[in-house]
């Protein structure tokens, strides 16, 4: 019996270890390309409003509570939710914009497990569009450290990453394309109520 708890011990020691030797912190990244202008992909990116026209969660709960703050597109404006099992609870806050180039956010989960991830949106100018490069980084604690024995994050989040680029090409490419009719329709409107 001794023998067998010393083995015991022995084989929680080794798990332990073995588990504090993972990556400290991790690194998710997905990209596309899209054919519009740099600077209106961020300002869909910037404002949280936006964020029910492409993001990959916003479908998950149409019940989920949202609140805003801030002003729109600008550093220090807030997105918190409260949802169903599949989005949790959380709060994104912009803390870095730079139109056309990047925006940065503080992204702050509460439920199912607290952590703090830092998300940046880089977009850059190829072809006749841009490359948007979607990232994640954060830190691994023991629980996170234990969990990617079993999961692997890249795997679990980074084809929803793949999901809200696809919808984000779709809905900022579409943009100008939609304006040129009502741009029309305007000037049409204009030209009648003159005559």
């Amino acid at each position: 019996m001794r023998n067998v708890l010393i083995f015991l011990v022995l084989l929680v020691v080794a798990l332990v270890g073995f588990i504090q030797a993972r990556p400290a912190t991790f690194h998710i990244e997905r990209s596309t390309v899209v054919s519009a202008e740099p600077s209106l992909i961020t300002a869909h990116i910037a404002d949280f409003h936006a964020w029910a026209d492409w993001s990959p969660w916003e479908k998950l709960d149409p019940a989920m509570k949202k609140t805003f703050t801030g002003d729109p597109g600008a550093v220090g404006s807030t997105y918190s939710w409260v949802g169903n099992d599949k989005v949790g609870e959380g709060k994104m806050t912009i803390t870095d914009v730079k139109p056309g180039q990047a925006v940065v956010l503080q992204l702050d989960f509460i439920k199912p497990f607290a952590s703090s991830n830092v998300t940046t949106f880089n977009v850059a100018p190829e072809g006749q569009g841009a490359k948007v490069t979607w990232n994640m980084d954060g830190k691994n604690n023991f629980m996170s450290k234990t969990m990617s024995l079993f999961m692997n994050m890249d795997s679990m989040v980074g084809p929803d990453f793949e999901r809200g680029l696809a919808t984000l090409k779709t809905v900022t490419e579409a943009a100008p394309a939609a304006a040129v009719p009502a741009a029309a329709a305007d000037s049409a409107a204009a030209t009648m109520t003159k005559k």
